[in-house]
């Protein structure tokens, strides 16, 4: 029996001569003084005392997990070295759809109708019943326009009765014919191959290779259709939910329904529905956030995984993992077809192109024959703005010819904010977190307040300086895109515009919202970070600004120059994608440097390729493997004291090297104190294997806590 908790293993418990059971059933068991759901996952240890075994309390109605699922949960803690209880817990992530829809009670006209006086209200709601479906007494009451009263009487006369209903689908299925859209030659031959694969079937990863704007949704969506004419479910994955807004409509025009959507945002009575409605094949296709491939797909057909490339797919807490390497994964347990795609493929996905294990589909071209954009970089040595201000005169002349011309634009900042540092005028002193080693963010939109973006910790500013004791000393430094949004308001102070951050675009529906203002000529001006970098599609934005395109490229980040390459290329690309051409000027410090050399030469093969000679070289990902452990503590002296443990307990391993510990750059965390290893090993090595020898030499105290990350993305 595998519990969804973070134990060792499966358990063994006696099963009832009454009661019957297979693989992947849900059953209750008790552990220690609870009652625990678990799932039956194979035969018991032979051997064991049957009186040190507890009884199997009860089988859920629930269909099985799938096989293919089970098999995905042990694969994935085999790699990760994650417990496979932690695993499961993603995969049972709401108990309560264990548990069947309960019917919906509404009420109907009774079989027989009593003597009653009949008044006007009476009437209009036994009218109303028996001219149409039963109805639940609220909804009953608000159409004949009565109050609860005239209904409560009328089930108590008994001239009403109560009948239960099956709980209610979640919608109309999309269909794959609803509406076939003219595809170009380069599109329809990309389709083509696509749809080939989700008929037939069978384990494959194609890359839809496309320059923004080349239609790469339309061609995998004609997977998609495929899949669900074959009668098999279709997951697609996108990295941020609030890129579901237009993907939602352009879905809906192209099946005639939309699909069943998954994150975090979601209440729960609707993910308890979705879970089900998956387990049970009544759901058809699943859009979501990546902890959606860990739904229990029974008849999975397709996976997608769209921005292939984004970091995003990278899960950091509890199971580390990255969606987009377990969704092949998944694909291959379960034999089906795979479709990444991408602007800016990850280098991972091009080294396993140029190996031939994943094939390749290009659409080198904007849909409607429209030119990419043409790209600048602004020297910011020689044509700066003044001191305080934070727009270069080449990039407010642009501006102000686009809005001329009704034009909308577009200024990209990533970071959130007003500024990401505030210090004492008088003596140097800085605000930081005191849980975290991070400075604190200034915010001035909705309420003021210092903000730490680690932890959330927030506080006032102070009054005075907490060093010197100087009142009214504190000075912003650096912008955020709210003080980039306060200087273009006091340059263009006629200007419709909008900041779009994670603080500003809570969810879909604020999303939605946005991209109807945008889309209405509302908005002259989007002002945001990483989160309008990708996937939308506006026509008349026809300026792109990068505010800061250095940002990304400082820190120790072995990805920190792929990263940035490929999040100022997509947000280039939401630029001229209608009929007007697009400008994308980006402002740097270092225009010599490879990545805005390649950008503004549009040399993004160029690029990728000398990313991959100087990776190879140093045997680095994805030439080599890596891993990193984190140790945390809140007790600092004990930390470094495991961190010395675990240093004298590495073993000895051909080709493998452990590096530190080392003072993590996030020395504390959340009021942790971190200490860091980086194993780094050539891409054949067992790193696995070697991770669990040198893991269980060494006794982790009870207050401290080790991560695990294989193939880590983030060195903090």
């Amino acid at each position: 029996m595998l519990l969804p908790l973070p134990l060792a293993g499966a358990y063994d418990y006696r099963l009832p001569d009454s009661l019957a059971v297979g693989p992947g059933d849900f059953v209750a068991v008790p552990l220690g003084g609870n009652e625990r759901i678990g799932v039956v996952w194979g035969a018991g240890t032979d051997g064991i005392d049957d009186a040190r075994l507890k009884d199997v309390i009860e089988r859920l109605d629930t269909p099985p997990l799938p096989e293919v699922s089970r098999r995905f949960v042990e694969w994935v803690s085999a790699y990760t070295l994650a417990p496979p209880g932690a695993v499961l817990r993603m995969a049972m992530s709401v108990p309560a759809a264990l548990a069947p829809p309960q019917p919906v009670q509404v009420l109907a006209l009774a079989d027989t109708l009593p003597e009653l006086r009949l008044t006007p209200a009476r009437k209009r709601v036994l009218d109303l019943l028996a001219e149409g479906p039963p109805r639940g007494a609220i909804e009953l009451a608000r159409e004949a326009a009565v109050g609860p009263s005239v209904v409560k009487g009328l089930l108590a006369a008994g001239a009403l009765e109560i009948v239960e209903l099956p709980a209610p689908a979640l919608g109309a299925d999309p269909q794959g014919d609803h509406h076939r859209p003219e595809l170009t030659q380069q599109q329809a031959v990309a389709a083509d191959d696509l749809r080939d694969k989700a008929s037939t079937g069978g384990f494959s990863v194609s890359l839809l290779d496309g320059v923004p704007g080349s239609g790469k949704t339309e061609v995998y969506f004609e997977a998609v259709a495929e899949a669900l004419r074959q009668g098999r479910q279709v997951v697609v994955l996108l990295p941020e939910i609030a890129l579901t807004a237009q993907w939602l409509g352009r879905f809906q025009a192209r099946f005639g329904a939309s699909p069943a959507p998954w994150h975090s945002e979601l209440p729960t009575a609707q993910r308890r529905r979705t879970w089900r409605s998956v387990i049970e094949g009544r759901t058809r296709v699943v859009i979501g956030a990546r902890s959606s491939l860990f739904l229990p797909f029974p008849e999975l057909g397709l996976i997608v995984v769209d921005e292939e490339h984004d970091a995003s797919f990278k899960q950091e807490d509890g199971v580390i993992y990255n969606a987009r390497d377990m969704a092949v994964v998944r694909a291959r347990l379960g034999d089906i077809p795979i479709v990444l795609a991408s602007a800016t493929p990850s280098l991972e996905t091009v080294t396993n192109i140029r190996s031939g294990r994943y094939g390749r589909l290009d659409l080198p071209d904007r849909h409607g024959g429209g030119e990419p954009p043409e790209v600048r970089a602004v020297d910011l040595r020689s044509e700066g703005p003044p001191s305080g201000r934070w727009l270069s005169p080449p990039l407010i002349e642009a501006m102000a010819g686009t809005f001329a011309e009704g034009g909308q634009a577009m200024l990209f900042l990533n970071r959130r904010g007003y500024a990401p540092l505030t210090l004492c005028r008088t003596c140097g002193h800085r605000l930081a977190c005191p849980r975290c080693t991070a400075w604190l963010v200034e915010h001035r939109y909705g309420h003021a307040r210092l903000q730490c973006h680690h932890c959330g910790f927030q506080a006032a500013l102070p009054d005075v300086c907490p060093s010197c004791t100087k009142p009214g000393s504190f000075v912003a430094c650096g912008p955020g895109v709210e003080r980039l949004a306060e200087e273009v308001a006091a340059r263009f102070p006629d200007l419709r515009l909008a900041v779009a951050t994670s603080d500003t675009l809570t969810g879909p529906a604020a999303a939605e919202a946005l991209v109807r203002q945008i889309e209405g000529r509302e908005i002259d001006l989007i002002i945001g970070t990483q989160i309008i970098a990708k996937g939308y599609h506006f026509p008349l934005l026809t300026l792109v600004g990068v505010i800061d395109a250095d940002l990304g490229l400082a820190g120790g980040d072995l990805r920190a120059t792929e990263h940035t390459f490929q999040l100022l290329y997509q947000v280039a690309g939401r630029a001229g994608r209608g009929l007007r051409p697009g400008r994308v000027l980006l402002q740097t410090y270092m225009p010599e440097h490879p990545v805005m050399a390649a950008l503004v030469a549009g040399e993004r093969d160029g690029f990728l390729e000398a990313e991959a000679a100087a990776r190879q070289a140093a045997g680095m990902p994805p030439f080599g493997r890596l891993v990193a452990v984190i140790l945390a503590d809140r007790q600092q002296p004990r930390v470094e004291a495991t961190a010395r443990d675990l240093a004298r307990a590495v073993p000895r391993a051909d080709g493998i090297r452990v590096l530190g510990p080392a003072v993590a750059p996030l020395a504390i965390l959340r009021g942790w104190h971190r200490r860091r290893f980086l194993v780094k090993a050539p891409r054949a090595a067992p790193i696995q294997d070697f991770m669990r020898l040198w893991l269980a030499k060494v006794r982790i105290p009870s207050g401290a806590r080790l991560q695990v990350d294989v193939d880590p993305y983030s060195f903090q």
